[in-house]
This record gives C-alpha cells, structure tokens and sequence, in this order.
C-alpha cells in the first residue's frame, strides 16, 4: 500500500511538474506579414535549424515531397486572387509543399490546410497550382530555415524559401493594376485635389499613359492653395517625361525653393539632380 501512494504520489508530481514548466520549441513558429500592391499576403510555418546537420540531401532528401518548415503545414493566405506560373490561385490560404532537387524544386500550392508534416493521401485533384523554380547558391549558410516575402514590386513579389545555402524563389503576380484603376475611375467621377494626384502619380510610377497624368497634376494643383515640395516634385517629373523639358525646370526650381525652405536634404539634392540631369544647373 505504501509503495502504491508513493507511485502515484511520483507520477502527480511529475504531471504537475510537466504543467509547469515551458520550454522553447525547436522549430518556433513564425508569421510573416506583407503588403504587396495592395494584396495582404500572410506566411505561417515553423523553422527548423540546421544545428550542425546536412539539410538537403540528407534531412530533407532530394526528390521527395516536404512539408517546407516543421511541424504543422507551411501555410499562404493571400487577400485577393493570386497568379503563379501562369495559374490563378483563388483569394484564400493554401498549404506550401515543396521538392527539393540539386538544381531545381518543385513547388506545390495545396487547398487542405489543416495537418501536419505531409499528407498521408496525395491528392493532386487539391493541388490548385504547382511550378519548378531553380536554385541559386548561396555563399553564406543560413541557419533557420527562412521564407521571405521579396523583389516586391506593385503587381508582384517573389515567395522566398532559404535555408542551409540553398535559395528558391516563386514569383507570383497580384491584380494591383486592375484594382487601382477600377479606384481612379470611381473617384474621378467627383474628383478631390487628392483624387487628382494619386492618379497622376500611379500612372507616373507604372508607365502609363503620362498625357493623361499631366492633365490630372495640373488640375491637383490647381485645386491646392500651396503645393508642398514633394507634390512639386512629383509634377515636374511627369512634365519632363511627357517631354516638356521647360515646365519641368521651373516647377523643378519651385520645389527647389520649398524644399530649401523646409529643410528637406533629401528633395533639395533630388531636385538639384534633376535640375542638372536637365541642363539647368
């Protein structure tokens, strides 16, 4: 009887003592949050660490299908529809499996979400979009396994997957062009000065029609009692890309002023640049 209650006296402490006590998980889960365009994309996956082992090849064997981190699956929500290799991936979360090759992997968008290391079924009815990216070497090892959000451009980014000195990245496109426009001609159906400037700077920045971004900054400006320098700014270069060299200088040299005025280092040497660039300086 004795040696009965000094066991469950041992296995009580030993359940209290589990409750008690927190240690860090080897693999510790991570979120990555990016803005891309006007998309939120959102990355959920634990990373393991190399800890002195071989990862590719052997942790990881080449050729096989992996759960891309630890644990639970690796997971991408994007906020709106997504595009990769040519395939539109619905607005939602899709679980990340990968192949890892020497000289190339495959990549696997999944619609279970729910799981852990890889699923025992395949399904590939579920794969809502695969592609084969290439690997590029890297010189420094990298402990923690890493996923990245980079080369973010306004339509688009690359989904980033780095570990041991092994880097792949998938490109993937999102509707921000369409999104914007679809903005632009909603407000310019009762346009603010704000309105106006937007417009005229996005189609600055993405090369488009720039007629049409001339038009808008004059009728911003013409709406603002006293542009600031960066408003300025922004007109001149759209004057000198639509070829008005002589406008371009002189708005150039009013935000010039309003910069020097402000204090502002970093527009007083754009502006200074450009003044140059133009042959009026």
């Amino acid at each position: 009887m004795k040696k009965l209650t000094l066991l469950l006296c041992m296995v009580i402490t030993t359940a209290t003592m589990q409750s008690q006590i927190t240690t860090p998980a080897p693999s510790p889960f991570s979120t990555l949050e990016q803005k891309v365009g006007l998309t939120d994309v959102t990355v959920e996956y634990s990373r393991p660490s190399m800890r002195g082992r071989t990862v590719f090849g052997d942790l990881v064997p080449y050729d096989k299908l992996w759960r891309t981190g630890a644990n639970a699956y690796t997971k991408v929500t994007f906020g709106t529809e997504a595009t990769i290799d040519g395939q539109t991936l619905k607005a939602g979360t899709y679980s990340v499996f990968t192949k890892p090759g020497k000289s190339s992997w495959e990549v696997f968008f999944y619609t279970d979400t729910e799981g852990g290391g890889t699923p025992r079924d395949w399904d590939d009815s579920k794969v809502a979009a695969k592609t084969t990216v290439q690997v590029y070497p890297i010189e420094m090892p990298i402990e923690t396994f890493t996923i990245t959000i980079d080369d973010l451009k306004s339509d688009g980014a690359n989904l980033g997957i780095m570990w041991e000195k092994a880097y792949v990245g998938v490109p993937f496109t999102v509707p921000t062009d369409a999104a914007v426009q679809k903005d632009i001609d909603r407000a310019l159906n009762g346009p603010s000065a704000g309105d106006y400037y937007a417009s005229a700077v996005y189609y600055l920045s993405e090369d488009k029609d720039i007629s049409k971004a001339k038009e808008w900054m004059e009728k911003a400006m013409s709406m603002t009692e006293k542009p600031a320098f960066w408003q300025l700014r922004q007109q001149s270069l759209i004057y000198a890309k639509a070829g008005d060299k002589k406008q371009a200088i002189a708005t150039a040299k009013k935000s010039l002023a309003a910069s020097e005025a402000a204090g502002n280092t970093d527009y007083i040497k754009m502006n200074k640049d450009s003044l140059k660039e133009w042959g009026a300086m």
